[in-house]
């Protein structure tokens, strides 16, 4: 019996049936928990910036994909300035 670290509520979890990095809800205090060990399992409590922070981040890699080579006029924009 794993504990929810927000709310010390039993979540029944078994071992072998969950993954590193899974991500669930705690059916109590609704608090979304990642699975960051799984013999015996851990949880953390996933935080509203830490997922805003990992989209922000998917967001930025998937325009600089898009931008290609982009980025560096912008440098030599400022450089003009001078």
């Amino acid at each position: 019996m794993t504990k929810c670290p927000e709310c010390d509520a039993e979540i029944d979890l078994d071992e072998d049936e969950v993954e590193e990095g899974e991500i669930l809800s705690c059916p109590e205090c609704d608090v979304e928990l990642e699975i960051t060990q799984t013999h015996p399992v851990h949880l953390i409590v996933l935080s509203e910036d830490e997922d805003d922070e990992e989209e922000e981040e998917e967001d930025d890699e998937a325009e600089k994909e898009e931008d290609g080579l982009g980025d560096n006029s912008d440098h030599d924009d400022d450089d003009d300035e001078e």
